[in-house]
């Protein structure tokens, strides 16, 4: 089978992340931003844990950031799911990125962050395939080029610590 054409991989890339950001919002996650972008780079998804716990008179004074990088491969690639793609340089571009996100917006510069990676497994449906009972976890997302199933394989908290990324890159 040939591959697809380039303009297919965005878009099964933009599916990988609408099944992060709904399985995030479904474990009490706010997502903040969708596609990031800076001089430095794109972060996918930054999202946020709030504090649900004391009664403080600021409620978000203990909430998590996450940084979270998302990889939506099918069978047989080159990167080990995208696991491989999550090099130092990307690692020093997605915490610069990040850098630029917390400058914007200052009133979250406090919050303890982390950088988290997603592994979306995508799968072109058959025919046959199509009508059978999927797992709530997986999601099945309709493009120009057929049917796809894309399950959340791995989601990885705190996938790199910013002193392991590569800041001269």
């Amino acid at each position: 089978m040939a591959n697809p054409p380039s303009s297919h991989y965005p878009h099964i890339g933009t599916l990988g992340e609408d099944l992060v950001a709904q399985w995030l919002q479904s474990n009490s996650w706010i997502v903040l931003h969708r596609r990031f972008s800076c001089r430095w780079g794109e972060i996918d998804i930054i999202a946020q844990f709030p504090n649900q716990g004391d009664n403080c008179q600021n409620s978000y004074q203990h909430s998590m950031l996450a940084f979270i990088e998302v990889k939506t491969r099918s069978s047989g690639n080159w990167d080990a799911g995208g696991r491989s793609a999550i090099t130092r340089q990307k690692q020093a571009k997605l915490w610069r990125t990040a850098q630029m996100f917390l400058s914007e917006y200052p009133e979250r510069a406090d919050y303890p962050c982390r950088f988290d990676v997603a592994i979306v497994h995508c799968q072109r449906i058959s025919k046959k395939l199509r009508s059978g009972v999927m797992d709530s976890s997986e999601v099945l997302a309709d493009s120009s080029h057929g049917l796809h199933h894309l399950t959340l394989q791995e989601y990885i908290p705190g996938a790199f610590d910013v002193n392991d990324a590569d800041y001269n890159s």
